[in-house]
């Protein structure tokens, strides 16, 4: 009425307004407004006010306004709106004061304290108290203020005294909305943050029980009456808390040696592990993972046992095969298209993978039993058998490696009974047939158990052939599904690198087999390839390792590297033709990838080579230095830099590693083109390449850095100085990282014993002004750009500011191995260069 039409217009509204913000009843003004307002606000509107009366609270409230919550509860009165802002204040205030995920400073946290003692001192029990009216009153008229209500003391009863809301009242009310449809759920989290709550672990024992008391003669603990999931999902929640709680009380009794109340805790927890199992076995996954908790807690218990009762046993193995069934996938889980259900499957499936690894603690003779009967029953009849239960015994299988760990994943030795169990079912596995299961889960479960247990292989070698013909064929590399594809791409490689020395009889066959694999896929083609590009660089590396660690004498070795990298060599030359007459950008751009891709498989060949089996060994170096030569040209391609830059550097570092000095002819000519047309990024990653071969090669390469020194000096510079907007954040973060790609590499020089490098590049080697000059005007300015210009040393030479004695500090200093040491020694050095 104020405003009009437009606020910004009335005088009156205006004068109203700056009025209010000087009234000491402002906020009450507010508040009413709220709520008498015959529009509802919308919700977003009362969380924003209900904020901002927290932050006034957390300011105000230590000096200023002591009575905040009893002005505030004598405005509200037991109006439904008042009661609504008055439960979203409170969660707001608990929020600022208590919640984790917001970030505090150690004087906001400080005050936070402060502000709860005061409240537990003054006020706590006159809010405990509203809070009970509000439920008693609203509790079957107003569901929305109830549950806020209930929301409201489960936030606060963990920082106040337990005793305001664990009496019989308060709990009784509680316990009553449990069997109130709309209310049960916030009562089972209110609940759950009751018996969360920290307390003495004898008195926390009688709560418990008490209250499971109570809830089991009210028809709680059964569970498959009940049919509301969501519900069951909290109520599950609620049972962990009090298995969980119990467990703890146990465990501080045990410590304390109370025998007596510990045996009363350990009988308490055996009386709930039957409702425990119900809700594990639930079909819904929310319930089950609910209680994954307690379970795995009380298998703690049982493996500090001495000896398990008959009962215990029978939990262990009703655990264990509550776990098996809960693996198993169920008919909606969408493989070929994985979304939010299918991820939170996964996670589930994590989770029981710590309960199945906490059983073979404490029994792993069962679970190896268990997991052998029923791998044993469903492989023997794997074709009538639904997928989802061949999946789930295979992976049983899979899962005993790290639940029944050994070292170096020496299974079949040591115990022979555990031995001759797994070998038993590996045997099993591979003979079975079960490969050519029509369904992409088992097939990849089938070779993830293969190379789980590639160990076998070397005690039963009779088996390699079917197996690589599993990888190769339609089960494998060549399956209908591009999922499977990839995935055994990596797991071939794995296993072929694991089974090296076993390899030798078929290294041929499978060089061959794989032929068509390797092709390098141009643009043009038009043919899908069975393999992406980066899968294709675990089938080039599979390949190098075969052949680098087969028996055969270095000129095979040679022929064969040969064979697997002429073809590539020979369409790179093609594809570079290609790309420098391609007018069409996106053509250049699939072009240089292809490019990129055969530098990259090339590359990893090398990954095969080792001390023991170095390049120049296996007669290779040869075929590599023609690589060399082949790649080299594309860094002078002017079109897609970036792109074939990357590849030929990443080359290049793997050369320096395996071809050594053989590389260093190549180096010159290859910095040369990459200095050329420089941006930062491009900078900051040629850096580390010259720094290889700086601190491999040291003294080798003084000539080849003493000539590329300048010319990198004035690419950096030429960078570093280009105007950039100011608040261009990526330019600025870009010349940072350069600056510190420069600085790594001037320690790089100095820690290679080079530092006459840096002092011969102003003149000659005796003329040490130049050599300084040539410190400050180049060296320094990367490092503090803004301070020192290139001008700073323009006086004479009768201004000896630094001579020789200052610029071999400079150099001793840089040469220091402790970063710290030169960093003091730069603040002195800066000082004395203050004009």
């Amino acid at each position: 009425e104020l405003c009009g039409s437009n606020p910004l217009q009335s005088p009156n509204a205006l004068a109203y307004f700056e009025q209010l913000k000087i009234s000491p009843d402002a906020w009450q003004v507010c508040a009413e407004a709220l709520m008498l307002n015959p529009q509802p606000e919308k919700t977003f509107i009362r969380n924003k006010a209900a904020q901002v009366f927290a932050l006034l609270f957390a300011t105000e409230y230590l000096t200023k306004w002591p009575k905040f919550f009893f002005d505030i509860l004598s405005v509200v009165d037991l109006n439904p709106r008042g009661v609504d802002l008055y439960l979203r204040i409170l969660m707001a205030i608990d929020s600022e004061l208590v919640d984790r995920d917001v970030v505090h400073t150690s004087e906001e946290a400080r005050r936070n304290t402060l502000i709860k003692d005061t409240m537990r001192e003054q006020c706590i029990p006159n809010l405990v108290e509203s809070w009970y009216q509000i439920l008693q009153n609203y509790q079957y008229t107003n569901s929305e203020v109830t549950c806020q209500c209930l929301e409201v003391v489960g936030a606060y009863v963990s920082w106040i005294d337990l005793s305001l809301i664990a009496n019989d009242r308060f709990i009784n009310m509680l316990l009553g909305h449990m069997s109130i449809e709309v209310l049960r759920e916030e009562a089972c989290d209110c609940l759950f943050e009751v018996v969360n709550k920290g307390m003495d672990p004898v008195d926390k024992m009688k709560l418990v029980e008490s209250l499971c008391q109570v809830l089991q003669s009210a028809g709680f603990f059964s569970i498959d009456q009940e049919e509301d999931v969501d519900f069951l999902a909290r109520f599950s929640k609620l049972v962990n808390g009090m298995g969980q709680s119990l467990i703890v009380s146990w465990s501080k009794l045990i410590k304390n040696g109370d025998i007596k109340n510990a045996q009363e805790a350990l009988q308490a927890i055996e009386t709930k592990v039957a409702l425990m199992l119900q809700l594990l076995i639930h079909e819904d996954d929310d319930i089950s993972s609910n209680i994954i908790g307690f379970c795995y807690d009380y298998l703690h218990i049982l493996k500090q046992l001495t000896v398990l009762s008959d009962q215990q046993k029978a939990n262990v193995e009703a655990i264990m095969l509550a776990v098996m069934k809960k693996l198993t996938y169920d008919e909606e889980y969408n493989f070929e298209n994985e979304g939010e259900d299918e991820a939170m499957f996964v996670e589930y499936r994590k989770q029981l993978k710590l309960l199945l690894d906490r059983l073979a603690q404490v029994s792993p003779e069962l679970l190896l039993a268990s997991v052998r009967r029923v791998f044993s029953s469903t492989l023997q009849n794997w074709q009538t058998t639904r997928f989802m239960e061949v999946e789930v015994a295979i992976r049983l299988l899979y899962m005993l490696a790290e639940a029944l760990p050994v070292s170096h994943g020496a299974h079949f030795s040591g115990d022979v009974s555990k031995a001759s169990a797994l070998q038993d079912m590996m045997r099993t596995l591979v003979t079975s047939g079960v490969s050519s299961y029509q369904h992409t889960s088992v097939t990849l479960e089938f070779f993830e158990t293969i190379v789980r247990y590639e160990k076998f292989f070397t005690v039963e070698p009779q088996h390699i052939p079917c197996v690589l013909m599993a990888f190769l064929d339609h089960r494998g590399l060549r399956h209908s599904s591009a999922k499977v594809r990839s995935r055994t791409a990596y797991l071939f490689s794995r296993f072929v690198k694991s089974l090296n020395k076993q390899m030798n009889p078929f290294i041929e066959d499978i060089l061959n087999r794989i032929q068509d694999l390797l092709e390098l896929s141009p643009p043009e083609n038009g043919h899908q390839s069975l393999l992406s590009s980066d899968d294709q660089l675990f089938i080039y590396e599979t390949a190098g390792v075969l052949i680098v660690n087969s028996e055969y004498p270095a000129e095979r070795k040679q022929a064969l590297m040969r064979n697997l990298l002429t073809p590539l060599m020979e369409k790179f030359k093609i594809l570079l033709e290609k790309l420098m007459l391609a007018q069409d950008e996106e053509r250049q751009t699939s072009l240089a990838d292809c490019l990129n891709h055969a530098v990259g498989f090339a590359s990893r060949t090398s990954k095969a080579f080792s001390n023991k089996q170095t390049v120049k060994q296996c007669g290779c170096s040869e075929v590599y230095l023609d690589c060399l030569q082949t790649f080299l040209p594309a860094l002078s391609c002017p079109l897609q830099k970036d792109i074939l830059r990357s590849g030929v550097r990443t080359f290049l570092h793997r050369m320096i590693i395996c071809l050594e000095e053989e590389v260093l002819p190549f180096i010159p000519s290859a910095s040369e083109h990459m200095l050329k047309d420089c941006e930062a990024k491009d900078l900051q990653e040629f850096i580390p390449l010259i720094n290889q071969i700086t601190a491999k090669f040291k003294i080798q390469v003084s000539p080849f850095l003493q000539q590329m020194f300048m010319p990198l000096l004035h690419a950096i510079f030429e960078v570093l100085l280009r105007p950039a907007e100011e608040n261009d954040q990526s330019a600025a973060l870009e010349k940072q990282m350069l600056r510190r790609s420069y600085f790594a590499f001037l320690q790089t020089v100095t820690g290679s014993g080079m530092s006459e490098v840096i002092a011969n590049q102003g003149g000659d080697a005796y003329d040490q002004w130049d050599c300084a000059d040539f410190v400050i005007k180049h060296i320094v300015p990367a490092w503090f750009p803004s301070t020192f210009k290139t001008n700073l040393w323009t006086a004479g030479r009768s201004q000896t500011a630094i001579g020789g004695k200052r610029l071999q500090e400079f150099c001793q200093a840089l040469q220091q191995p402790d970063a710290k040491v030169f960093k003091n020694y730069l603040k002195v050095f800066f000082q004395r260069a203050k004009p």
